[in-house]
């Protein structure tokens, strides 16, 4: 079991001719494979800071992170191991994507740098991740990003997440800039590959009811603070801190159904 833990930590930064902002203040939790976990809260409530820390794009001011009981090293190979370990999908799919390269190069590189496959695999490795993500394959794989559709983007995005084998993924915002039509579809895939790949989801959104429906649990982020963290069912319908009561009563319908992870769409199409 694949454990990452995320103790006490803060982030200060200081701004020259500003007072010194407190983006996560004292931030704990912890995320195994084959759970999902949903961070909520309104911009600026430090969620992306989280996902930044995680994916060493920043560092703590204090506190550590740990995998499997291991602090994060900050160099070397050791370093590679873990972001190898955890992958991000990125909340948008066209600026993650590099525009002046195709698709199969954009699932290659990550085989080719972490060694996962032989050499003379590596493209029937890509033929079989863009697959996982239910893609066209010949259609997709040396057209580039500008001639696809956002979901299509998003899935791209996904199988190159996956070309590592990561057991932990974190998913910012992962559905908030594609068309309404075609996010459920991508969550749908997103709770497929997380009950298959037994990965570990950290699920970063501002939106109460795919929350609900995704995640095993919820934490609520406010300035930087949790202020409630339970099972996903307790905290949407019996919030108890008055920050996610608002975002409750916020929210056009919390209790909304939402069929993740039993439909099946066609990537071809989105």
């Amino acid at each position: 079991m694949t454990t990452l833990e995320f103790r006490n930590v803060s982030k200060i930064y200081h701004v020259r001719g500003a007072s010194a902002l407190r983006a996560l203040d004292d931030v704990s939790f912890t995320l195994q494979d084959r759970q999902t976990i949903a961070l909520v809260g309104q911009s600026g409530s430090g969620k992306s800071t989280i996902a930044k820390i995680l994916t060493q794009l920043e560092r703590p001011t204090s506190g550590e992170i740990l995998l499997d009981g291991t602090p994060i090293p900050r160099r070397g190979r050791a370093l590679r191991g873990y972001r190898q370990t955890l992958r991000m999908v990125f909340q948008d799919p066209f600026a993650s994507l590099n525009p002046y390269h195709s698709i199969r190069h954009h699932i290659e590189r990550p085989l080719r740098l972490d060694r996962v496959v032989p050499k003379d695999q590596v493209d029937a490795e890509v033929r079989r991740l863009l697959e996982r993500v239910r893609l066209d394959v010949d259609a997709t794989i040396d057209r580039r990003p500008h001639e696809l559709s956002g979901g299509q983007r998003q899935r791209v995005a996904i199988a190159r997440a996956l070309a590592s084998r990561p057991k932990l993924l974190v998913a910012d915002e992962p559905v908030s800039m594609l068309d309404v039509s075609i996010r459920l579809g991508v969550l749908n895939l997103l709770a497929d590959l997380q009950r298959e790949e037994g990965l570990g989801v950290l699920y970063i959104t501002h939106d109460l009811a795919t929350a609900r429906h995704f995640s095993d649990e919820i934490m609520v982020l406010n300035h930087g603070k949790v202020v409630e963290h339970g099972s996903a069912d307790d905290v949407i319908l019996r919030p108890q801190d008055p920050y996610t009561q608002e975002l409750r009563a916020a929210s056009p319908d919390p209790e909304a159904h939402f069929a993740v992870g039993s439909a099946t769409t066609g990537g071809g199409a989105a």
